[in-house]
């Protein structure tokens, strides 16, 4: 499994760690993933992902993980997150079809 959040795309970064007597060393800087159980609204149902903390703080911000991927840009999601993105806005195509 990829170090890779499913919803921002934040990945594992490399660089140097600096001492005080101003040595590099090479280190990788991970990202701070959880493994989380969304609702969708529009669904009706739980997803699991695996996001970062601030990609949880953005969805919790955005209104929720509807709205969040309504807004997200494909090439950022992982496979899962696009499927989902299509199923979401195919559901809510057919709810305003509905409605109108």
């Amino acid at each position: 499994m990829s170090r890779r959040c499913e919803l921002t795309g934040k990945a594992v970064q490399s660089g140097n760690k600096v001492s005080h007597s101003n040595r590099k060393t090479r280190t990788r800087f991970l990202p701070n993933l959880v493994q989380v159980t969304l609702i969708s609204d529009t669904l009706e149902r739980a997803v699991r992902l695996r996001i970062s903390a601030a990609a949880l703080r953005s969805v919790e911000h955005r209104g929720g993980l509807d709205d969040f991927l309504a807004k997200a840009n494909v090439s950022d999601l992982s496979d899962t997150a696009v499927a989902l993105k299509r199923e979401i806005a195919k559901k809510r195509a057919e709810a305003q079809a509905k409605a109108a």
